[in-house]
């Protein structure tokens, strides 16, 4: 499995874990569900730092890149 759809795999897991669906994780981060959803399957292109802050948000802690 590469980087990005275990990534996506581990933040659904913790969402899911936590009781949340996405539409609230997507309102949590300010993004949309259709986000959200793609970040947890690995599509699409969202931004490192929304799949950063959704991690966040389900308790992940992946870091942020300082440049």
């Amino acid at each position: 499995m590469d980087d990005v759809k275990a990534i996506g795999v581990s933040i659904r897991r913790a969402r899911r874990a936590a009781g949340i669906t996405q539409e609230t994780l997507a309102d949590l981060i300010g993004t949309s569900a259709r986000t959200v959803h793609a970040i947890e399957t690995g599509t699409g292109n969202p931004s490192l730092l929304t799949v950063v802050a959704a991690a966040n948000a389900v308790g992940l802690r992946l870091g942020t890149i300082d440049g």
